[in-house]
C-alpha cells in the first residue's frame, strides 16, 4: 500500500479514512465521540465485517448509513460491547471471556460509568453474542482473523494486510494502565509487534499507527513505572505525569491508570 492509496471521507460528525491494500479496504472510522472511540471495518469482495461497535446514538445513525449499500457478514465484539441498536441484525462474534467481561466484568463498569456520564447520547445495552469463538483463526466474510486471548477479551492479528488490534495504544495520549506488571506486559506486546515487523497497529482509541508509534509507548510505559515507583500517592504520581507529557490526551485514562498503580 502507498500513499496514493488513503483516502478520508468526511461525514457530519465522524470521518473514515479509506486504506485500500487491493483485495481488501480498510475503513477505519474516526466517530469524533466522548471516548475518541474508533471502528474498523474490513471489505473483502464488496462483503464488510466490523471490528468493534460504535456506542453513541449518533454515531450508530452515521456508520449505518455509511454501510447502507454494503454487506455485512457480521460484527467482531471484543472490548467494546455496548452499542446493540447498532445492525442488530448482523451476526455478533466475540470469545466466552469477552462476553463476561461486558455482561458482567470491568466492561460492564465501565457501561454503566459511560451510561451516567453521558445519559441518553449513550446506548448502553449490552450486544448479545450469536457466535463464541476461541483462539486461533476464523474467516469471517472472506478475512483470516488471528485471535489471541489476553485477560479482558482479545486481541486479533488480520495477515492478508499485516495488521493487528489491540485495545489501547495512542502514542500522544494515556492509556489505561493496571499497574507496573500491566505495562510490563503491554512493553512485551509492543516489542514483539516491532520484532515482527507489523505494518498496521489498530486501536480502539486512535487512528492507525505504525512501529515508530509503539516505540514511542513503549518509552511512556516505562516513564510511567519509574515516576510510579518514585510517588507516593496518586495524586503525586498525575502531578508528574502531567508536567511530563503536557501535551497528551486522555486525561481520563490518566486518572484511572493512577488509581489502578495506587489502588491502596
Amino acid at each position: 500500500m502507498n500513499k496514493n492509496t488513503f483516502k478520508t471521507v468526511k461525514l457530519t460528525k465522524g470521518e473514515v479514512h479509506v486504506y485500500d491494500f487491493g483485495k481488501i479496504k480498510l475503513h477505519a472510522y474516526k466517530t469524533n465521540d466522548f471516548l475518541a472511540d474508533e471502528v474498523f471495518i474490513f471489505e473483502k469482495n464488496n462483503v464488510c465485517v466490523v471490528l468493534e461497535p460504535p456506542c453513541f446514538y449518533d454515531n450508530i445513525s452515521e456508520l449505518t448509513q455509511y454501510l447502507s449499500d454494503k454487506a455485512v457478514a457480521g460484527i467482531i465484539v471484543s472490548y467494546h460491547g455496548a452499542g446493540a441498536s447498532f445492525l442488530p441484525d448482523a451476526p455478533k462474534y466475540s470469545t466466552e471471556n469477552a462476553v463476561e467481561y461486558s455482561k458482567a466484568g470491568g466492561g460492564k463498569a465501565l457501561i454503566d460509568n459511560f451510561a451516567s456520564a453521558f445519559g441518553a447520547l449513550f446506548d448502553n445495552s449490552v450486544i448479545h453474542i450469536d457466535n463464541i469463538i476461541g483462539a486461533g483463526k476464523v474467516n469471517i466474510g472472506g478475512v483470516d482473523f488471528i485471535i489471541t486471548l489476553t485477560h479482558d477479551a482479545f486481541d486479533l492479528e488480520i495477515p492478508e494486510i499485516n495488521a493487528v488490534y489491540t485495545h489501547m495504544l495512542g502514542h500522544d495520549c494515556h492509556s489505561i494502565v493496571a499497574g507496573a506488571e500491566h505495562a510490563d506486559a503491554i512493553i512485551t506486546q509492543l516489542k514483539n509487534y516491532i520484532g515482527r515487523g507489523v505494518g498496521f497497529i489498530l486501536t480502539s482509541h486512535y487512528t492507525a499507527e505504525d512501529l515508530k508509534d509503539a516505540q514511542t509507548k513503549i518509552e511512556y510505559l516505562e516513564t510511567l513505572k519509574s515516576v510510579a515507583a518514585e510517588c507516593k500517592t496518586a495524586e503525586e504520581f498525575k502531578e508528574k505525569i502531567k508536567k511530563l507529557y503536557g501535551e497528551y490526551g486522555g486525561e481520563n485514562y490518566l486518572e484511572m491508570t493512577a488509581s489502578m498503580f495506587f489502588k491502596n
